[in-house]
C-alpha cells in the first residue's frame, strides 16, 4: 500500500514493534521521524537500515513522560520534514509485579509514559496534524484477561483504550481516524525481559496458534490502519493476538 509523501512520527521505535512499524512505513513511502528516549544507538542503527533500503527517516530524541519534550518532538518533525499525517504511540513500559512490591515511582512512570505521553501526542496531533491523517495508540490484550502482577500495566492500557473512544469524534471533524492496536504477546525484549522459558511456553499456549507474536504482526496492522484502506475505522480498538483469550 504506497503511502508516498506522506509523513509519521513513531514514538519508541529504536527497538522492537515501533522499530519494524517504522521499516515498513519507510517501505511504503513515509518519511519517518523515529523517536528515541535512551538508546541513540539503536535509534540511529534503524535510520542506517530504513536509508540504505532507500527510505526517508530522521532519529529525534524526547522523553514521552515529558509534555515539554513531546512538543519539541512535534516542531522537530515539522521542521525536518514540512508536515505530519500520522502518530504511532507505540513507546511505553511494563513491569510486572504483584501490589504489594509496587511502588509510588513505578506507578507514576506508567502513568506518565503510557497515559500521559499518549493523550500530550495526541494533542500535539490535534495542533499539526494533516488532515486525512491516522493515529494509532497502543493497548494490550491483557486488559482483556486476568493475570497476576499486570494490574498497572492493564490499568494504563484501560486508559489508553478509553481515550482513543472519546477523542474519535474530536478528530472526526477533521478527518482525522484515531484506533488503538492491543498486541498479544510479542517476541519483543519488552515482554520477554525477565520470563523463564517456562514462563514463555505457558503464553505460546494462550493463543490459536502456538507460538508468540513477531513485530511484523503488529506493523502490518498499523500499516493497514493509517492507509487510504481503513478510513471509515475510527474509535475501535483492534486485538491482534492470535486469538488470545
Amino acid at each position: 500500500m504506497s503511502m508516498d509523501g506522506k509523513v509519521a512520527i513513531v514514538t519508541g521505535a529504536s527497538r522492537g514493534i515501533g522499530r519494524q512499524i517504522a521499516r515498513q512505513l519507510a517501505a511504503s513511502g513515509v518519511k519517518v521521524a523515529i523517536n528515541y528516549s535512551s538508546n541513540p544507538d539503536k535509534a540511529h542503527e534503524a535510520v542506517r537500515t530504513i536509508e540504505q533500503a532507500g527510505g526517508q527517516t530522521t532519529a529525534i530524541r524526547a522523553d514521552i513522560g515529558s509534555t515539554r519534550e513531546i512538543e519539541s518532538l512535534f516542531e522537530a518533525t515539522l521542521e525536518r520534514f514540512g508536515k505530519i499525517d500520522i502518530l504511532v504511540n507505540n513507546a511505553g513500559i511494563m513491569v510486572t509485579e504483584p501490589i504489594e512490591a509496587v511502588t509510588e515511582e513505578t506507578f507514576d512512570r506508567h502513568f506518565a509514559i503510557n497515559v500521559k505521553g499518549t493523550y500530550f501526542a495526541c494533542q500535539q496531533a490535534m495542533k499539526h496534524m494533516e488532515r486525512g491523517g491516522a493515529i494509532i495508540n497502543f493497548s494490550t490484550s491483557v486488559s482483556g484477561a486476568m493475570l497476576p502482577a499486570y494490574s498497572v500495566y492493564a490499568a494504563t492500557k484501560g486508559a489508553v483504550e478509553q481515550m482513543t473512544r472519546q477523542l474519535a469524534k474530536e478528530f472526526g471533524p477533521r478527518d482525522i481516524t484515531i484506533n488503538c492496536i492491543a498486541p498479544g504477546q510479542v517476541a519483543t525484549d519488552l515482554f520477554l525481559n525477565g520470563k523463564s522459558p517456562e514462563l514463555v511456553d505457558s503464553f505460546r499456549r494462550m493463543n490459536a496458534f502456538g507460538r508468540l507474536g513477531e513485530p511484523e504482526d503488529i506493523a502490518d496492522a498499523v500499516e493497514l490502519l493509517v492507509s487510504g484502506k481503513a478510513r471509515w475505522i475510527t474509535g475501535q480498538t483492534i486485538r491482534v493476538n492470535g486469538g488470545f483469550n
